[in-house]
């Protein structure tokens, strides 16, 4: 690589947006730093580009210090970091409000003019969950910062690698009954691959700053989604409300066990998560959003069943069982 090759660092470029902006970004030429607090379980990223060309390299958001040391010398700058449920480790405030803060001080004070904040659609002052909350107060702290800097509100973000419509297909093998929590709740799926162009041209090209909105191109309940994923796998599964007070109380009793393990097994659904899930999560009408990349987001259809095959019953042998079954074979 060349010593003019111009260098981004991607803070939580190896989990699952990040990875795809560093892919992204090396097939544009750039050298990629990934910077995560453990580089040795972040080795998947290098093949992303030449040898030498994606690095993971040491980095905690909490730690000021590591944090500069992995902004010197960039010339743009990418914030993926964020967390879905606070452990004894991680709160919501420390990555979210602090990190979030600290990285875009860090990048003005480099002198580095691009920078893009990987956010959420629906985070606002008024949400009832500490997750929008704290997502909204460090979107807010991002542009007082660096009022140039690109925020980018992605609705629920499918992929090969996403804990939404895989984590509902894993469910359908184990159970006959999906159970849903405010199954009627809106969403606006957004493909991974949509939101990592959108980071790479608000990088590369001349995208004015502020909050930008990514929805796809199709809305839905949280119940027809489900819907999408069971049939994806080709099982036949009821799709049910769960009661409200119900969820609540086993949200409750996995986050004490959760506690009184240490953190050993997390809580496979919070409080909070319950509380977020009220609030539709579409796109505003008017807000800003993949128009102003010149980018046209991709269906859900035309890429679920690619990564949901392996949950039919065989695998990517299905399609030849039941091929099979047709003509009493």
């Amino acid at each position: 690589m060349s010593n003019t090759t111009p260098v981004v660092t991607i803070f939580g470029g190896s989990g699952f947006v990040g990875r795809y902006i560093a892919q992204r970004m090396a097939c544009a030429g750039w050298r990629v730093r990934v910077a995560v607090r453990r580089p040795n379980e972040a080795m998947h990223v290098k093949p992303y580009g030449d040898v030498g060309q994606v690095e993971p390299i040491l980095c905690n958001v909490r730690d000021e210090a590591s944090t500069r040391r992995a902004i010197a010398g960039a010339d743009a700058v990418v914030n993926c970091v964020g967390i879905l449920q606070e452990t004894k480790f991680q709160s919501f405030d420390d990555i979210h409000i602090d990190a979030a803060e600290m990285i875009a001080r860090l990048t003005v004070e480099a002198g580095i003019s691009k920078l893009v904040h990987i956010s959420a659609l629906g985070s606002d002052s008024l949400n009832d969950s500490a997750y929008g909350e704290t997502k909204a107060e460090g979107d807010s702290l991002v542009l007082q910062a660096m009022p140039d800097a690109v925020v980018l509100r992605p609705s629920v973000i499918f992929g090969r690698e996403d804990r939404f419509f895989n984590r509902i297909a894993e469910f359908s093998r184990l159970s006959p009954v999906i159970p849903l929590i405010h199954a009627e709740t809106q969403f606006q799926p957004v493909y991974v691959a949509d939101v990592a162009a959108a980071a790479a041209v608000a990088i590369t090209g001349d995208i004015a700053g502020g909050v930008y909105e990514l929805g796809g191109p199709e809305v839905a309940s949280l119940r027809e989604l489900a819907q999408k994923a069971v049939d994806a796998t080709g099982r036949k599964r009821v799709v049910i409300d769960a009661p409200l007070w119900i969820a609540r109380s086993k949200a409750w009793a996995f986050e004490m066990f959760e506690k009184f393990t240490g953190g050993l097994f997390p809580a496979m659904v919070t409080r909070d998560q319950i509380r977020l899930l009220a609030s539709d999560n579409i796109v505003a009408e008017g807000a800003a959003g993949f128009e102003a990349f010149g980018i046209t987001p991709t269906a859900i259809d035309s890429i679920l069943e690619e990564y949901l095959y392996c949950y039919r019953a065989n695998g990517q042998f299905a399609a030849n069982t039941d091929a099979s079954k047709k003509i009493g074979v």
